[in-house]
């Protein structure tokens, strides 16, 4: 009776941390955007890019905490909670799209001059800040792709050792 209750409260506190870690980013995001909103003449878009994908990152990170994003018990789904499920769908399409934009933003001014008033420029923090943020999401796709390869390759391998040649085996 009392292990449940542990495994409860690990459980909380793992989501916690968890969700505290998510919203680290986006929260650094907006407050790199705004400080430097007109510091990027060179591609005014890249401190926009930050906040609103900063925005709503936050804004989806808190929509998964409220009720109606949870799933019920008896695994129905209420009206709200199709409605929840819908707008996080949207939002997400649009932070993919959005990301998809910042990419060409970013990537198109490498690497921009950090010396204010001369051609080219855009803050070294705001630049360096948007274009590791980005490239990070690369090498954490890649570091996916590996990892599901070898899972695939390892379940092949393993799966293949264990079949028998009896011909009546489905």
């Amino acid at each position: 009776q009392h292990v449940p209750s542990q495994m409860l409260a690990f459980e909380m506190v793992f989501k916690v941390i968890s969700k505290l870690i998510v919203i680290a980013l986006p929260i650094a995001q907006l407050v790199i955007g705004g400080k430097y909103l007109h510091q990027c003449p060179v591609q005014p878009y890249i401190p926009i890019y930050l906040l609103v994908s900063g925005g709503f990152s936050l804004a989806l990170t808190f929509l998964s905490c409220l009720p109606c994003a949870q799933e019920s018990e008896d695994g129905s789904q209420s009206t709200l909670s199709s409605l929840c499920t819908a707008w996080n769908s949207l939002v997400t399409l649009f932070l993919f799209c959005w990301f998809i934009a910042g990419n060409v933003w970013i990537y198109s001014i490498y690497q921009p001059n950090y010396v204010p008033d001369q051609a080219a420029y855009c803050a070294k923090v705001l630049y360096l800040f948007a274009f590791w943020t980005t490239t990070v999401v690369y090498i954490f796709l890649g570091m996916l792709l590996v990892g599901g390869c070898c899972a695939l390759f390892c379940m092949c391998v393993c799966g293949s050792s264990g079949l028998s040649n009896d011909p009546d085996r489905v």
